[in-house]
């Protein structure tokens, strides 16, 4: 299976989707979290700044991921949506759950 980049910041593994992240793309999304999750990573942020199109699969795998990292006592947070990214977020509601920042590096300022 081929992953996502990711890079690791002070307290947080970064992983960064590429491209459209629909039906075909998200189950890669949802196995690399919860993956990263099972080896320890507690902290993660998504950086969506490279993520072109998100659909429904690509919100259930980022829900799925958030599920995942609070079930082990971390966070998963989302960084630099683009402007579609952000608009499917607001109009399902999600931007309540799933607050954006403007980086990876700001995204647990502060924690």
């Amino acid at each position: 299976m081929t992953t996502y980049d990711t890079r690791e910041l002070d307290h947080s593994v970064v992983v960064q989707p590429t491209g459209r992240l629909n039906m075909v793309a998200a189950p890669r999304l949802r196995d690399q979290l919860r993956q990263l999750v099972e080896g320890g990573s507690r902290h993660l942020v998504v950086d969506l700044s490279t993520t072109e199109f998100i659909d429904s699969s690509g919100l259930g795998a980022l829900i799925s991921g958030l599920k995942a990292a609070r079930q082990a006592g971390g966070d998963l947070r989302i960084a630099a949506p683009t402007e579609q990214v952000r608009r499917v977020l607001t109009l399902t509601k999600l931007d309540k759950v799933l607050t954006a920042h403007e980086t990876a590096e700001a995204a647990f300022d502060g924690r």
